[in-house]
């Protein structure tokens, strides 16, 4: 069996770790004593370990337990930037048939290679009720289905297209990013900023590669129309040489703004940069803003801000997270009860606004979610599209996204475009 999957790193969310991606011992622990079929035991894979991320996923957990008393909760976390550690973690168990309870993965594509080898269960009667499937948007239950069978549960949704940024810098530059309407625009803007101020235009790591491959996804759209993007998705990189060419040239533009850095920093520690005015400008998904909403006298719209990234407006580029329940299972029931609560209203209120995102469920209450993920909710309502992503798993088979990233790798050191393009087409 062959599990091809992400090779980046640098902490996110998708998304987000801001350390080395080690467990107290510097190695995260591979479950091997845990196969003893202990049904009071869960096991969790994950990589949330930064700040909002970490919080996040720890209300989540109390809500669980409040849920679930008799049920021990075994927290085993691979950090790394957009799932980086996971994907091998998972993979060697799971071939090993010493799988977790549970895991964290994107829905979509890149549930395929595990599907394919019928590695998944069918979670359609014993967790998907009529409830649930009323309750989550069409779009999401049919990502959780890829080949069929429902095997995933989602618990939310991250918009990839944000442009963040620090109030007092860009005043400061006399930019406006409300004005800025095309990803030229950007380049202009970060000019300014670099001769106005002493700040770093553009907070961005490329210490790994997933960064770069999101940001390079969405100059793309902002360039051309999501209907291009889609046929790129499609395979069809030849046809758009020049258009793949054009978001190239211009992501190269875009790193000579950087942090000098970049290269050692996470995204997480870039966005720090943005909290205390050294930086001006982010290109992330909203897990940003869950940093954001931890960090001390820093307040939305007065201190920080977002646009849709330059020429995407209308369009709501969608990260999910979900887990599974894989077979082999070494606490079935407790692994169901966990699908079970991560799917309930209680779970979504609790986890989404810590995290920075919205809810695949349409029936929870907005009250708790603040002002940012309220309006993210409302655009998201009123979006024309929401395209999955390459970044983060949902658009394209692992094997594509694995060569894109050492592609993406490749090019925050060289900036070579042909040399990317040709890794691009190579790819698809």
């Amino acid at each position: 069996m062959t599990l091809a999957g992400c090779s980046d790193d640098g902490g996110s969310g998708d998304d987000g770790s801001s350390d080395d991606g080690s467990g107290d011992d510097g190695s995260m622990d591979d479950g091997s004593d845990d196969g003893s079929g202990d049904t009071s035991e869960l096991e969790i894979v994950h990589w949330w370990t930064a700040g909002g991320e970490q919080d996040a996923f720890n209300a989540l957990l109390d809500g669980f337990r409040e849920a679930n008393p008799d049920v021990e909760v075994v927290d085993n976390p691979a950090p790394g930037g957009a799932g980086s550690a996971i994907d091998a973690v998972i993979q060697n168990r799971v071939i090993d048939g010493n799988p977790p309870s549970t895991f964290q993965i994107w829905p979509g594509q890149a549930l395929t290679p595990y599907t394919n080898e019928d590695l998944l269960e069918d979670i359609g009667d014993s967790v998907w009720d009529d409830e649930m499937r009323d309750a989550y948007l069409d779009g999401v239950v049919e990502l959780s289905q890829p080949a069929g069978d429902l095997v995933a549960v989602p618990i939310n949704i991250h918009r990839l297209n944000n442009l963040f940024y620090n109030v007092s810098v860009v005043e400061d530059a006399g930019v406006d990013p409300s004005t800025i309407d095309s990803p030229q625009g950007l380049l202009d803007a970060l000019e300014t900023i670099d001769a106005e101020t002493d700040a770093t235009p553009l907070a961005h790591q490329t210490q790994s590669p997933w960064s770069s491959l999101q940001l390079w996804e969405n100059v793309f759209i902002g360039q051309q129309s999501v209907d291009d993007y889609q046929t790129l998705l499609d395979g069809d990189v030849e046809g758009l040489e020049d258009e793949v060419r054009s978001a190239l040239e211009l992501l190269a533009d875009y790193l000579e703004y950087i942090p000098e850095d970049a290269g050692s920093i996470t995204w997480d520690q870039g966005n720090d940069g943005l909290i205390a005015g050294d930086a001006a400008f982010l290109h992330q998904g909203d897990w940003a803003a869950g940093q954001y909403e931890g960090a001390s006298d820093f307040e939305f719209s007065d201190d920080w801000d977002m646009v849709p990234f330059p020429g995407t407006s209308g369009v709501y580029h969608s990260v999910i997270d979900s887990f599974v329940f894989p077979t082999n299972n070494p606490s079935p029931e407790a692994t169901e009860q966990f699908l079970n609560y991560a799917g309930t209203v209680d779970a979504q209120e609790r986890f989404n606004p810590i995290k920075g995102s919205i809810p695949p469920r349409t029936d929870v209450p907005m009250d708790e979610f603040g002002d940012f993920l309220t309006r993210q909710f409302e655009d998201f309502q009123n979006s024309d599209s929401q395209p999955p992503t390459i970044a983060h798993g949902t658009g394209v088979a692992p094997a594509i996204h694995s060569a894109l990233d050492e592609t993406f790798a490749n090019f925050n050191g060289n900036l070579d475009v042909d040399a990317a393009y040709e890794g691009i087409r190579d790819a698809f």
